[in-house]
Formats: structure tokens, C-alpha cells, sequence
């Protein structure tokens, strides 16, 4: 496979001054000779013109003469080359591009929605101009391709509740799984000599046919935990009640009278709403 080939040309502005003085003096020779030689002058001027060329900051000029890859200009400046050039004009600025949202399956098969971000730049204008057949849609078709494999490779979420504890998930392993979007788009993308610069993931979210029941378990789950953080501390603190009812000896209860203040303990310090308490006026033993 051939290579890139830097090249530089000759300087425009000699090339400027010497077209200037062809073109004019056979303009001015005219009515001197009177002879075709000096319309001959101004037709080699004019197709001389053909050859100047800017480069920008930050832009290229791939040459080809007449079907054969002759080099690329990179570096910015005014240029005259051979009129008889193809140029081909190539950014080597960074873009941006933000790709549509793709409706894909995760690890446990559940449909999510999503797209990626991703900064890339021409590196190898060689590649870009002659391997693929349009370097800009190659970016976006094989960006796609990569988003859908990542996202069969990771669960949305991590369901350690049904026992399907994962390492890395796409919602909460961000750096993880832009790394790896990452490495996969630059590994499909080298072939047209293409620098990914950046790549991560601009959306995610469930499909909306699931959204609404992905919401309430994630809704359920978080529930049961704060239900779980409320009874431990409920427990401790029945548990710290009693132990300093008996080292105070305040109160001297039986098993029975232990259960319902216990029984009491454990409705107030559980339940969703205030609790509304009774003052007993009688004595214990009645």
C-alpha cells in the first residue's frame, strides 16, 4: 500500500511575479511584433495561472497527476504547481460529530437508546483520499457500527438484586465504557487515516416501550434499601433502649411487656407516618 508523501512546491509569489511580466509584456509586445509569438506568451500565462494554489492553517492539497498520486501539501502558505495537478482539498482540522440515536439492545437484551460524540481528524491524507470512497460518511457509518457493538458488550444497569452483578455498566462506568468506544472506533477508522481524538457516549437512556417499567423497579429497588437502612437502625436502637431500661432500672418488664414495647418501638421507628400515641393512665398490674 502506497504511503503519504509530503512534498513543498515552488513559491507562489516568484511564480506570481514571473506570470505578471509574461502576461503584460506579450500584451505589450503585440503592437511591437506584430507576430503570433506574443498571443502565444499570454495563452502560456494564462494556463500558468492554473496552477496557483493557497493552503490554509491546518488544511491540505493532495496532488494528482493524471491519475497518479504525486504528493500532498500540509504546510500552509502560496504555492504554484505544475497547472496539469489535480488538487484535492483535505481538512486536517478537528470535528465534531454527534451521532443519531440508536435504538440497540444492551447485555441482558433490553432495548436503550443511544448515540456517541465523537472528535476525530485526518491524519493520513493518503488514506482518507484513496482507500475509502468518502473518508466523512465512512466516519459516521462505521461510528454506528461501533456504538452497536459496545452497547451489546455492557448492561444498562447493574441488577445485583438477580444476581447479575457486572464490573462495568454503561450508566455508571463512564470512563470504562468511553475508553473502549474509544479504542473501538479508532481500530475501525484507522483504515481511512483517521485520528479519534475523543470519543464517549452524549446519550443513553432505556427505549420508551420499557422506560416507564424500568423506572418503577429502579423506583422498588430503591425503596427496599432505604426500608433495609430503616429497620437496622430501628433494631439498634429497640436493642439500646432496653439495655439501658435494664442498667438504670427504671422500669422492671417481663418478657410480654418487653414484646409490646418492642412491638410499639418497631411501628414507630418504621412506619411511613407520625405516630399517634396513647396515654395509658392506668398501672401495670391492671
Amino acid at each position: 500500500m502506497k504511503e503519504e508523501k509530503i512534498i513543498v512546491p515552488a513559491n507562489g509569489y516568484l511564480m506570481l511575479f514571473m506570470f505578471l511580466i509574461l502576461f503584460f509584456g506579450s500584451i505589450v509586445l503585440i503592437p511591437i511584433t506584430e507576430t503570433g509569438w506574443s498571443a502565444f506568451g499570454i495563452i502560456a500565462a494564462l494556463i500558468l495561472a492554473f496552477g496557483f494554489l493557497m493552503v490554509q492553517p491546518n488544511g491540505s492539497r493532495v496532488l494528482l497527476l493524471f491519475g497518479k498520486y504525486v504528493g500532498t501539501i500540509k504546510k500552509n502558505g502560496f504555492y504554484w504547481v505544475n497547472p496539469f495537478y489535480t488538487k484535492k482539498k483535505i481538512s486536517l482540522r478537528a470535528s465534531n460529530f454527534d451521532s443519531e440515536r440508536l435504538k440497540v439492545n444492551d447485555k441482558l437484551g433490553n432495548p436503550v437508546m443511544i448515540s456517541t460524540i465523537l472528535v476525530w481528524r485526518v491524519q493520513n491524507t493518503y488514506k482518507a483520499a484513496f482507500d475509502v470512497d468518502n473518508y466523512e460518511n465512512f466516519v459516521r457509518v462505521q461510528t454506528d457500527a461501533a456504538v452497536r457493538k459496545l452497547a451489546s458488550m455492557y448492561p444498562y444497569d447493574n441488577f445485583a438484586d438477580e444476581g447479575l452483578a457486572e464490573d462495568i455498566t454503561l450508566r455508571s462506568s463512564v470512563n470504562e465504557v468511553s475508553n473502549a468506544l474509544e479504542k473501538e472506533i479508532d481500530e475501525r477508522l484507522s483504515i481511512a487515516g483517521i485520528e479519534v481524538l475523543e470519543a464517549r457516549i452524549g446519550y443513553l437512556a432505556y427505549a420508551q416501550e420499557i422506560a416507564n417499567a424500568m423506572l418503577k423497579r429502579q423506583q422498588a429497588t430503591a425503596i427496599v434499601a432505604a426500608r433495609h437502612k430503616i429497620v437496622e437502625g430501628a433494631v439498634s436502637m429497640v436493642e439500646m433502649a432496653i439495655e439501658e431500661l435494664n442498667k438504670k432500672q427504671v422500669v422492671d418488664l417481663d418478657e410480654e411487656r418487653k414484646a409490646a414495647m418492642v412491638s410499639n418501638l418497631m411501628v414507630v421507628l418504621c412506619g411511613d407516618k407520625d405516630a399517634s400515641p396513647v396515654l395509658n393512665t392506668g398501672t401495670l398490674s391492671h
